[in-house]
């Protein structure tokens, strides 16, 4: 049956295979690595020289004073971000579809996409400046009579500058999903609502809510499923010893742990409690999906 499906369709199956060679080399091959949280590892001895060491680094993390703090840290960053940045571009992308005139549509889109193609350092450079006591919100302050401060240095503004940051970078790329999965609703519905007397707002919700609403839990799903993962990237590029304790998050603390401090099997227990939590997350988003909306994964 394969070898005959193989002769058949061999074109597709070549094409199929840089996708697999990819994530068996980089998704699954990797995976082999977790036993580094298992072991005292030393990179001289190697991952099977090392002696093993059990839930030594499990229990050393979650006996420690930070994993709560990075734990809540992750989590409140993930949740306001999947407040706003995840209904925000589903609102765009709708209002967006209303516009009839093509070139001021497309101007919007162009500038909306702009940021989204910026470099990261160059954005954290952006927000250190503006946020800076004598940037512009420090400027701003200072004429409407207040006092300028750096908003980087007081823990309580970096979730709203990370989230608010994040809204602005990725909202028109976000939407791009959104819109293409307007394009696929059929317009006799449109039709059919209009003859039913449906206004615009009635017809948003009856008909292009429901039209999309595959493509939004899918997505839902997989931000859940994230819920415990933020890049440490743009964190370590705007937070400082100051702010630990609101900016301080799993991946960053993984980074230092592992790179900075090169204490390997410390930072791969870390990492794998967070994939562990992942993954659960996703299971229960798509179980969840699917008894709600008839939409999963799987």
């Amino acid at each position: 049956m394969i070898a005959k499906d193989w002769k058949k369709h061999w074109p597709l199956y070549l094409m199929l295979l840089p996708t697999v060679l990819y994530y068996l080399v980089w998704g699954y091959g990797p995976m082999y690595g977790i036993i580094i949280a298992f072991k005292e590892f030393t990179p001289r001895k190697g991952i099977l020289g090392s002696p093993w060491a059990g839930f030594k680094y499990f229990q050393e993390f979650f006996t420690g004073p930070f994993a709560f703090r990075l734990i809540r840290n992750t989590v409140m960053i993930n949740f306001w971000n999947l407040v706003f940045a995840f209904p925000l571009p589903i609102i765009f992308a709708l209002l967006l579809n209303e516009v009839k005139n093509t070139f001021y549509k497309r101007t919007v889109q162009t500038i909306t996409y702009m940021p989204y193609f910026v470099s990261l350092v160059v954005v954290c450079g952006i927000i250190v400046d503006f946020t800076a006591s004598d940037g512009v919100l420090g400027e701003l302050t200072k004429m409407l009579g207040g006092t300028p401060k750096n908003l980087l240095s007081d823990p309580k503004y970096f979730r709203t500058i990370y989230v608010v940051s994040e809204l602005w970078q990725r909202l028109g790329w976000d939407s791009i999903i959104f819109l293409a999965a307007l394009t696929g609703i059929n317009p006799e519905l449109y039709e059919a609502a209009i003859i039913d007397g449906a206004g615009k707002f009635k017809q948003v919700i009856h008909v292009t809510i429901p039209g999309i609403m595959p493509t939004i839990a899918i997505l839902l799903i997989l931000r859940v499923g994230s819920l415990m993962s933020l890049g440490f990237e743009k964190v370590i590029l705007l937070y400082n010893p100051l702010i630990y304790e609101t900016a301080d998050v799993i991946s960053s603390y993984v980074y230092r742990k592992g790179i900075v401090e090169s204490n390997f099997s410390f930072a791969t227990a870390v990492g794998l409690f967070n994939s562990v939590v992942n993954f659960i997350l996703v299971i229960l988003a798509n179980k969840i999906s699917a008894k709600m909306t008839e939409v999963s994964l799987w």
